[in-house]
């Protein structure tokens, strides 16, 4: 959905109510933390898992780390509800990498195809996607369905933040980033997300993600709105263990292999689960 507004400039701002409908400008904001990531996720897999290289990612959106893992000689596959991140994963593929690469439409509570059961050594969701999950059945049936597709030895790297249900005010983060264009321009991309007071009693928190996109003839504001299933640290060791699950190991978004086990004050956890 779209329309059109007037900004304090004068100029023209066209207002976009889905940053899942831009994969570009979405992705444009996790970049920098591509490589970052992959090698966390590989320093993990042969510390904490079996070394294998057949990686799977849930909700894989437009597919950075997918290519990024195949890059490195891996075997990926991903799936996704949104149809334009799975057509961005799969535009963005070389046809050499496309041999090692594979997506799929499907839910994260209940992704689990027959012929892929015990077949992915490392699975990995880093950046709070888990929270998308809106009710303990859904959150459940998603770790049930990662655990069936994992290898013997298996580990599923899975990164969120914790909930302060006693905090006062919003908590907002910003990043900036640039989007290379045709002839040599850019877009300019300002991501500010904002996290309301959580429920403790429904267990939601509002979220409000705001894109503004600047660059050659556009203006664009995309602004997104959902609710987030919250957690302390005693409710997701509740949940893991209902799903059959061990903490092998915890992190925090630092990715930093030599500091496991997270300060106390650190809501932003990256936990290492296997069966």
């Amino acid at each position: 959905m779209r329309w059109r507004a007037q900004a304090w400039s004068g100029r023209a701002v066209e207002k976009r109510t889905d940053w899942y409908a831009h994969p570009e400008y979405y992705e444009a904001i996790f970049d920098p933390d591509t490589e970052r990531e992959i090698d966390f996720l590989q320093g993990l897999n042969g510390r904490f898992g079996n070394g294998g290289k057949r990686w799977f990612e849930p909700a894989c959106g437009a597919g950075r780390l997918l290519e990024a893992a195949a890059k490195r000689g891996l075997t990926v596959h991903g799936s996704d509800l949104s149809r334009p991140m799975l057509e961005r994963a799969r535009e963005r593929l070389t046809p050499a990498l496309r041999r090692r690469v594979t997506v799929a439409e499907g839910a994260m509570e209940s992704y689990a195809p027959p012929a892929r059961l015990g077949k992915f050594d490392l699975a990995y969701s880093l950046v709070s996607t888990f929270r998308y999950l809106p009710t303990e059945a859904t959150a459940l049936g998603h770790l049930r369905c990662v655990r069936a597709l994992l290898a013997e030895g298996g580990i599923y790297v899975l990164g969120f933040h914790l909930t302060d249900y006693a905090r006062q005010e919003p908590e907002r983060e910003r990043w900036v980033a640039h989007v290379e264009k045709a002839r040599g321009q850019r877009d300019r991309v300002v991501c500010n997300t904002r996290e309301g007071l959580p429920d403790p009693r429904t267990r939601l928190s509002p979220m409000r993600n705001r894109l503004r996109v600047t660059g050659p003839g556009k203006d664009w504001l995309i602004e997104t709105h959902w609710q987030f299933r919250t957690y302390d640290a005693r409710q997701a060791a509740r949940l893991f263990k209902k799903a059959g699950l061990q903490v092998k190991a915890r992190f925090d978004f630092d990715y930093d292999l030599t500091r496991a086990s997270p300060a106390r004050d650190r809501l932003d956890q990256i936990y290492v689960l296997g069966a």
